[in-house]
Order: structure tokens, then C-alpha cells, then sequence
């Protein structure tokens, strides 16, 4: 049955998710430690984060569900857009164009559309350094996917909650035995969808409580059950990349659905623990509040840094002092990087936002007021992913 929607500003707990989830894409990238898919599946807590927010806008009833996805396609696209406009315009300045080696030049500059609406993979220069700055665009097709799909969603999932999610661990089961004939353009946004479907209605099932409201024992059996079978079936067929849970799709969903089921139930129920390690709540703010920012352009940053690196090597006194082979000192440089991404161009989400431009994000000023009660600290401005 659809609930009444909860009042409340933030809830840091899912920020300092989302946070963790972003340190950890970054790490990933940088170290490739198949381990760590598992370890944190980092981009079924993304995913899910991001329907149980999704839900919440919805629920607001003083918007329409067409005027929702609107604001969030305003809010997601800009940055997109200059992400695009800088990556296209590098790859044209090294001599790409996007009908090279197409067979129609008209289809291959109409593919340059998903540039401007992100659902397909757009065209991008044949080399390496271009196809891992391009990699990440994935999850911002995904997403948008599962913006334009969440109305419909939302109403079948709370006519049949968990019997829907059980669609989608099948859809993944489909995507991974490759039965379906599908083109491969159609066939990487199914895979997307069906492998983190299960994790974005699950956010829909935060949002409505039944997470809280479900039997311990119960979720918990459930819980690990699922991440078992996630488990057994990844060890069973592993790919080129091992254990890497990023191409073995059931396994991901699997995995993933039980990670945060655990997640979302079993973690705290007040966020003021984020608020008392000020180091940790600062960057919690900043990361949630540049999340596509650093989302999109922390493999620019780790292409950079290798650049950077190879600069170095060139000094004698830093070849001989700094540790310029080691991944972990590329990670380092990586870091100041993505800050650098986060002052020239983070300000396009408080713009997409409609929200005064900040240079760098930070936790609301307290400020002290005269007499017994203070009264709660100001709500921190909603993200990307927080309320419109």
C-alpha cells in the first residue's frame, strides 16, 4: 500500500554511503583489485541510494511524476554536457572524428546525440586513454534509465514489492545467459537495468519502510542467502577479469541485493555520529554534493596523473625520490586532481540545481542562538540525488 510521505530533512547515514560508495569507484579505477567488487559493491549502494531518494521526490505530491523526472534529468544533464563538451573537444584535437571507420557518416554524427541525452554509448575515439574516460558514462545511462522508468516502477512495486524485485534477479539471470537476441546496443542497457533493478526497488522499499518493518531473522536469512548464491555463482564462472563482479552480471545483482539489503537494515538509525567526526562529515557534504563531478571525472583524473607521472620520471631528483611505479603514488595524485575537477567545474551542479554556486562544499555554519534552545542546525542544500 503507498504511504504517506515522511517529513525530515537528510539522512546522513545514506550520504556517508553514497560517500564510501564514491571513494571506492575511485579505488577501484585506480588499483582494478577485482576483491574490492565484492568487498563493497559499491554501485548497487549507489543505485539504490538513488531509488530510495527517487521515491521520496515522488512521494512529495506537490509535483507532478512528469514534472519530477523533468527536474532530474535538469539536474543531471548539465554536467554531463560539459563533461561531453571537454572530452569530445580533446579527442577532435588529437585528429578524431566520429565517422571515422563507419560505414554512414550521417548515423555515425547522429550518434552523437547520446552526448547531449545519454541513454546509448556515444561515439568516442579508439584509444585507450578515450575509452576509460568514456567507461563511467554507463552508470549515468543507467540511472537516467531508471529516472524515466521510476513512475511506473514505483506503482507496480507497491502493488507487488517483492515479487517485483524477483523480476528483476530474474531479468538478471536472462541478461547473464545471453538467450535473449538483442542487439548489442539494446542489450548493454538491459544488462544495466536488470542487474541493479533489484537494488533500485530496494531503495523503493527503504523509502517505505518494509526494510525496517521486516522480520530480523527473516532479512537476514533472505540477505544471505541471496549473497551465497551471488557468491557461489561468481567463483563458478569466472571471467578474464576473475572475480570481478562488474562482468558477471548475476552474480552483481545477486551479490549486490544482499549487500545492501544488509545494509540498509542493519545500519544505524541517527546520523549524529556523522555530525560529531567533523572531518567525516565535511567530506561526506563535499562528496555528496560533487557526486557526478567526481563520479565523471576522477578517470580524467587518473589519465592526468599517469601523464603527470610520466613528466617525473624526466627529473632526476623525483625519479630517484618518489616511488613514480607504484600504483598507490598514482592513486595520491589522483586525489588533488579530482579536488582541482571539483573548484574549475563542480559549480555546474549548483547551477544544474538552481542553488547558489559554492567553490568548495561544506557543513551548514552553526550558528548560536541566545537562550535555552538553540534549536536543530540548518539543513544542509539537497544534491543531485537528495530532493528537488
Amino acid at each position: 500500500m503507498p504511504r504517506a510521505p515522511r517529513p525530515g530533512g537528510r539522512n546522513l547515514y545514506l550520504d556517508f554511503l553514497r560517500a564510501v560508495a564514491l571513494i571506492r569507484v575511485v579505488t577501484y579505477h585506480a588499483f582494478n583489485w577485482a576483491w574490492l567488487t565484492l568487498a563493497f559493491p559499491a554501485m548497487g549502494v549507489m543505485f539504490a541510494l538513488a531509488g530510495s531518494l527517487m521515491a521520496r521526490s515522488l512521494d512529495r505530491g506537490d509535483r507532478s511524476a512528469a514534472a519530477v523526472v523533468r527536474a532530474r534529468m535538469r539536474r543531471l544533464l548539465p554536467p554531463v554536457w560539459l563533461f561531453g563538451a571537454a572530452v569530445v573537444t580533446a579527442m577532435l584535437l588529437t585528429g578524431w572524428r566520429p565517422d571515422e571507420g563507419s560505414g554512414s557518416k550521417a548515423a555515425a554524427w547522429a550518434r552523437m546525440a547520446f552526448w547531449i541525452v545519454p541513454v546509448g554509448e556515444p561515439p568516442f575515439a579508439p584509444t585507450d586513454w578515450a575509452w576509460q574516460i568514456v567507461a563511467p558514462l554507463w552508470y549515468i545511462r543507467a540511472y537516467l534509465l531508471f529516472v524515466l522508468l521510476s513512475p511506473m516502477l514505483l506503482r507496480v512495486f507497491r502493488k507487488i514489492p517483492w515479487i517485483s524485485v524477483a523480476v528483476f534477479l530474474g531479468l538478471a539471470a536472462l541478461a547473464q545467459s545471453e538467450l535473449l537476441p538483442l542487439p548489442a546496443r539494446a542489450a548493454e542497457p538491459f544488462t544495466d537495468l536488470s542487474t541493479f533493478g533489484a537494488c533500485w526497488l530496494l531503495g523503493f522499499a527503504y523509502r517505505d519502510g518494509l526494510v525496517r518493518r521486516t522480520a530480523t531473522a527473516r532479512l537476514a536469512t533472505v540477505a544471505t542467502a541471496v549473497m551465497a548464491a551471488g557468491g557461489w555463482f561468481a567463483l563458478t564462472h569466472p571471467t578474464e577479469e576473475g572475480y570481478d563482479l562488474g562482468s558477471i552480471p548475476l552474480a552483481q545483482a545477486l551479490w549486490s541485493f544482499g549487500f545492501v539489503l544488509l545494509l540498509l537494515r542493519f545500519g544505524p538509525t541517527g546520523d549524529q555520529w556523522v555530525r560529531r567526526l567533523r572531518p567525516v562529515h565535511a567530506a561526506v557534504v563535499l562528496l555528496n554534493a560533487r557526486a557526478v563531478t567526481v563520479y565523471l571525472w576522477h578517470e580524467v583524473a587518473l589519465v592526468l596523473g599517469v601523464l603527470l607521472i610520466d613528466r617525473m620520471w624526466r627529473v632526476p631528483a623525483l625519479e630517484n625520490s618518489l616511488p613514480l611505479g607504484a600504483t598507490w603514488f598514482l592513486y595520491l595524485v589522483a586525489w588533488p586532481l579530482i579536488a582541482l575537477a571539483v573548484i574549475m567545474v563542480g559549480w555546474c551542479e549548483d547551477r544544474a540545481a538552481t542553488r547558489a554556486v559554492r567553490l568548495w562544499p561544506g557543513p551548514p555554519h552553526q550558528v548560536r542562538r541566545a537562550g535555552p534552545s538553540p534549536g536543530p542546525p540548518p539543513t544542509p542544500p539537497p544534491t543531485l540525488y537528495g530532493a528537488d
